[in-house]
Order: C-alpha cells, then structure tokens, then sequence
C-alpha cells in the first residue's frame, strides 16, 4: 500500500475492492445486517443504512443482494449475528495498525488476526494501544482529470464545511468533520463535482516512513488484513 501520501493506501484499496466483486458483496452484506439491527430497515431514517446502500450500488452490487440483507438483519430471514470489533497493533518498524472487524465469531476472528500480526513481523496490541494516533475523520477524494477545476472544488468543499483540503499529485483530498461529512459530500454533487471515493475513516495524526525490508513485509501484513473475510477496513500511520 505505499504511495506518495495517505491518501494513496484509499484509492490503493478501492481499486483493490472493484477487483474483488464477491468477496466485497459479502462485506457489504455483513454492513448492512449490522446497520439495519442497529437502526432500523428504512434507509431514510438510518443514514448508516443509506450511506452503506450507496456504497455497496457503487460496487454494482445486486439490489436483490442488497435486499436480503436487510431482511436478514431485520430477522425476515436466518442469518448470521454479527458484531462489529476493532483490533489494534503494530506492524513492522512500529507502524501504528487499526483493523476494523465485522464478525459472527469474536474467539475465531481474533485468533486469525493475531496470526497474520506474528506471521508479518507485527503484535497485536490491547485496546486503545494505537487508537489515540487516529482521527475519526469523513475522507471525500476528487479525481484529477480533465475539466476539474481544483480552485473550485476547494472553494465548494469550504463551502460546504470542510475542515481541510489537500491537493495531492492526481487527487484533491477533502477531510471534513463525521458530522459534516454529508453536507460536503451532497454540497460537491449539487456542484456536479465527481466524487471518487467518500468515507468516514480513521485519519491518522502523524504518519512514519520506515526501511525498505520493513516496509515489504508491512505491505504483506497490511494485504493479508485486508484479504480476511471478516475484515472491513485497515488503517495505518505508514507513509512511504
């Protein structure tokens, strides 16, 4: 997951999901069942729901998909009781790690993630032992292309209460506050502005570089994660 900034692991990741239909679908499944048992089936009155639905239409998930996990997670249908967990520790050259769990076996799921920690050269840490370098942050990406205008999506994203706005070599990365996130997102798509990529995300604070042998096998840590059927999101601190 290296690249020029943090913002570079976000794409790396959504590029990485496209690639990976079924296995994303599944994910998307286990979001939805967790958002509906945690405020209700209609997506009008639960924005977790809403934003999750988009997301997973994004991916050209099936509506029939879509709909039988809602109805799983409203009890219409059987289905698994998800729960959702949050491991934290360290990779190779002290790089600071969040993994972000959706699972139906607390015991099973940790273990695993623990083996790819000690397989990788990383320890899984007790709760809390890295969460204070992140931020809980909405990330909102504009693509670079042809006919964006860079001045004016910053001036709109402002706007619309953003809290930071960075360009980067291909990107214009827009960080807002979790409680502005979706006035910034819907204010740039009034704006007919196209957004890549939106999410609320744990930003870090601070970010480290380390050795090229460290960092190869925090690249195999950081996949492995991402690669685990229970595993919804990774964060780092790791900048190449």
């Amino acid at each position: 997951m290296s690249g020029h900034s943090k913002w570079a692991n976000i794409k790396h990741k959504k590029a990485k999901m496209d690639a990976q239909k079924g296995k994303i679908y599944t994910r998307f499944s286990k979001l939805i069942i967790v958002a509906v048992r945690e405020g209700g089936p209609d997506p009008n009155s639960n924005s977790r729901l809403r934003d999750v639905i988009e997301k997973a239409r994004e991916a050209n998930m099936p509506n029939d998909n879509i709909i039988r996990a809602i109805k799983r997670g409203s009890g219409e249908l059987g289905g698994g009781s998800y729960e959702e967990i949050m491991y934290e520790g360290y990779g190779p050259g002290g790089v600071a790690i969040l993994v972000d769990a959706t699972t139906d076996n607390r015991n099973r799921t940790a273990g695993e993630i623990r083996h790819l920690f000690d397989k990788y050269g990383g320890n899984l840490g007790e709760a809390g032992c890295v969460a204070w370098m992140f931020e809980k942050k909405g990330v909102i990406l504009v693509e670079k292309k042809d006919g964006i205008d860079v001045d004016d999506v910053m001036m709109q994203a402002i706007d619309s209460g953003a809290d930071d706005v960075e360009e980067t070599e291909d990107s214009i990365a827009i960080t807002t506050s979790v409680d502005k996130f979706e006035a910034v997102k819907n204010g740039l798509k009034e704006a007919n502005i196209d957004v890549y990529s939106a999410e609320i995300s744990f930003v870090p604070k601070t970010t480290i570089s380390v050795s090229e042998a460290d960092g190869e096998r925090l690249e195999k840590l950081l996949d492995a994660l991402e690669d685990h059927d229970d595993v919804q999101n990774v964060y780092s601190n790791y900048a190449s």
